[in-house]
């Protein structure tokens, strides 16, 4: 680890799989705890407040969307002076690996998240299953999930196409169902995009007590991505954690979507396929005053030939 700097402030970037490993490994045995849970996953503990964050990430994910090549939860928990337990896949797994169960069973055995006034589970995607699911090992604890799966049971979600590489790996044992696995939680927040139809329906698994859902219409598949580069991520987890996030808070945070110059280009193309020239006009119009973006400029400029008749003549 680089001497002088906090754990969650190191700079990761421009190393190989491997050295990442290594690199994670000495931060875990210096401030907490690194622990190898077979060959496709690692889970690394940073010792700093009284509440604990765990954080489910692949690291394909973590050194495509972070500068740094932190994981995204160093950077939640350094901003809440949380502690920070990081379990890391080599690729997608949705962690359903019995080493992980294995794991998480110590640590309730140990009392580990006795130790914590309390616990923040996170993840987005396979890692957002991830966090509901493992969040039973923690009752009392919070969860917020980035448009989650439930399961890939096909027996339960056969009409989800997406992930059919999946299919033979048992979502039917121990840690299996997410949507069950809230049953213990003092509360969980799963946000999803409802014009993505695969996962809304996902999301709707999810529909019961002291579970919130919240709508990001447009932001899916990469929303953890959209919601750090909007600003909001940290606030609505800090939120998360103090009680505060309800629907008008998460309203009040969405609104940044019209800053964010790729959630507008995404409006934009939607209306197209929609046809709805008079919205997409009216859209385009935003991004070209809001980002300039010359290509956008130049659609506006045809789009509003096309509505007056006018003919370019330069």
């Amino acid at each position: 680890m680089q001497d002088g700097l906090e754990p969650y402030t190191l700079s990761l970037s421009d190393l190989s799989p491997d050295q990442w490993l290594e690199e994670m490994q000495e931060i875990g045995e210096s401030c907490g705890f690194f622990e190898p849970l077979g060959n496709r996953h690692n889970a690394a503990f940073v010792e700093k407040g009284d509440t604990l964050l765990v954080s489910f990430e692949s690291l394909p994910a973590i050194q495509a969307l972070s500068e740094a090549a932190r994981p995204v939860g160093f950077d939640l928990a350094r901003a809440n002076d949380w502690s920070c337990l990081t379990v890391i896949s080599n690729r997608d797994t949705w962690f359903r690996d019995g080493e992980v169960y294995g794991f998480f069973d110590q640590m309730t055995d140990d009392g580990f998240f006795d130790d914590f006034d309390q616990v923040i589970f996170f993840g987005a995607g396979p890692c957002g299953y991830a966090a509901c699911a493992y969040s039973v090992a923690a009752p009392g604890s919070t969860v917020v999930a980035l448009e989650p799966q439930a399961t890939l049971d096909a027996r339960i979600t056969e009409w989800d196409d997406r992930f059919t590489h999946m299919r033979r790996t048992d979502f039917s044992d121990r840690y299996g169902y997410a949507p069950d696995m809230l049953e213990a939680a003092k509360a969980a927040y799963v946000i999803y995009d409802p014009s993505d139809r695969l996962g809304a329906m996902h999301a709707a698994l999810f529909q019961r007590s002291g579970v919130t859902r919240f709508r990001a219409r447009h932001l899916g598949g990469g929303m953890q991505a959209h919601l750090t580069q909007m600003d909001v991520l940290e606030p609505l987890m800090t939120e998360a954690a103090s009680g505060t996030l309800d629907s008008f808070q998460f309203a009040r945070h969405y609104r940044k979507r019209r800053e964010h110059a790729l959630y507008c280009k995404k409006l934009f193309s939607v209306l197209e396929e929609q046809e709805r020239p008079v919205l997409a006009e009216a859209v385009c119009a935003y991004i070209v005053n809001g980002f300039g973006a010359p290509r956008y400029r130049r659609k506006l400029k045809a789009m509003r030939q096309a509505r007056t008749g006018e003919v370019d003549t330069d």
